[in-house]
């Protein structure tokens, strides 16, 4: 078996691992960097990237049918699903080409294949034994198994935006970002849509009142909800057809079944305890500076890392950026400045929040002021024919600090940015008020937000 030594080496070529493994060579160290799939990693590949061309096909198709009658007449508008997958294809394409020849303009060697840890300071991957000073894992995340009779008849995210045609009847596994998305989706190109979930509601992690909104306007686009139901199987039907076995007996025909019932850090290949690398089943465990507890020469980032952050790309930059300066120094202990992560689910329209939940902020202290209103008769939603709005601020009555946001309807992705840079430099409601911000938009309304 040939070796290799390297000053460090990364597992994963997506945000986190890209940005270390570019610093560290940039800064003089020799450096390798490996991936398991192709270049350039989920995120630009079958992740937030290419689900965005999708969503924003959905939107057009909404917002145009929602105009007709008001703003156009007999729009007659539809998604064209192949010309869909085809552009999409242009932006995911070249990407793996791109990512490691630039790894490459970089001085960084590059490795495709599984890796796998032998001991605290040795990688193997495709028979070669690689030695580094300093490991970094960036392995990202991968769905979870769902552990069901039938579940190759399941198929992921990726999967579902490589499909060359969409069937009539789709049924989604679990309530959170991926079924939300891309139900609506499916729900804009005139599907019959399904989402089953064994909560009450969907979107766990947002706020219920707005979330209760979204969920009604969802059920007029089309989409059917199960809740407080488990998949328990899925079953070879008539004419190519499938059937969901929920718990209790009941049954679901359809023709796909898309898993977005959660994902689970992809760790399981490395074979950590060679590596005398602690993890536990939501990632790998790491101190304050992103570094192993178990091995000091190991960092995580990203979806892999048991951090307590969102699993989210900017918390991945966070981290990248503090572990590429913590490498190789003297004193590792910089740690990464989260702040306020925004969070974005992009259904049609989009729901956001930053900050505390209510119930949060109530456990906290008692004297805050929650601001609840449905805005789908103001003017900047009225405009474009929007029918489902919202927001939810939450204010600490004392400091007038803004403690949470969350917002629902058609710019609440943007606008959802505004409320994370005020907490990020920690200003109060009366700054926000007193600001000026171009009129008509709907960042104007942040002022009557607050």
């Amino acid at each position: 078996m040939n070796s290799s030594h390297f000053d460090v080496i990364v597992l994963g070529t997506g945000p986190a691992g890209s940005t270390i493994a570019r610093k560290a060579a940039k800064s003089g160290h020799n450096t390798a960097i490996i991936e398991s799939r192709e270049f350039g990693g989920t995120c630009a590949l079958r992740g937030c990237n290419p689900k965005k061309v999708y969503v924003n096909a959905a939107s057009i198709v909404d917002q145009v049918q929602r105009a007709d009658g008001k703003l156009i007449n007999d729009c007659g508008v539809a998604i064209d699903w192949a010309q869909l997958l085809a552009f999409k294809k242009t932006f995911t394409e070249p990407v793996a080409e791109k990512s490691e020849r630039s790894f490459h303009d970089d001085g960084i060697a590059t490795f495709q294949g599984i890796p796998a840890f032998t001991s605290q300071n040795e990688i193997t991957v495709n028979e070669l034994r690689l030695r580094a000073k300093k490991i970094v894992i960036a392995t990202g995340a991968k769905p979870a198994p769902l552990d069901i009779p039938g579940e190759e008849w399941v198929i992921q995210s990726d999967q579902f935006m490589e499909l060359k045609s969409l069937p009539d009847r789709v049924l989604f596994v679990g309530g959170g970002y991926v079924s939300m998305e891309f139900a609506h989706v499916v729900a804009r190109c005139g599907k019959s849509v399904t989402v089953v979930d064994h909560h009450e509601r969907v979107l766990n992690s947002f706020d219920p009142d707005l979330v209760k909104l979204l969920q009604g306007y969802s059920e007029k686009c089309g989409i059917r909800f199960r809740f407080g139901s488990r998949v328990v199987a899925v079953e070879i039907a008539a004419e190519d057809s499938l059937k969901v076995v929920l718990e209790g007996g009941d049954t679901i025909d359809c023709d796909l079944v898309v898993h977005g019932a959660g994902r689970v850090p992809s760790i399981s290949d490395l074979q950590l305890e060679a590596g005398n690398v602690k993890y536990e089943a939501n990632g790998i465990v790491v101190d304050d500076s992103m570094r192993s507890v178990s091995n000091p020469d190991v960092y995580a980032a990203g979806d892999c890392a048991a951090s307590g952050q969102p699993k989210l790309t900017p918390t991945a930059n966070e981290e990248a950026r503090i572990i590429a300066k913590n490498l190789f120094a003297d004193n590792p202990e910089l740690q990464p400045s989260y702040g306020q992560i925004p969070q974005v689910v992009f259904t049609i329209p989009s729901i956001a929040a930053v900050g505390m939940s209510e119930q949060q902020a109530r456990e906290m202290s008692p004297d805050i002021d929650v601001r609840f209103n449905e805005t789908s008769r103001w003017g900047s939603n009225r405009k474009t024919g929007d029918t489902v709005a919202g927001f939810k601020v939450i204010l600490d009555k004392q400091s007038n600090k803004i403690l949470g946001a969350h917002l629902l309807g058609p710019d609440a992705d943007e606008m959802i940015n505004l409320f994370a840079l005020a907490q990020r430099f920690n200003l109060s409601a009366k700054d926000l008020k007193s600001a000026l911000f171009a009129f008509p938009t709907s960042s104007a309304d942040l002022r009557q937000m607050v």
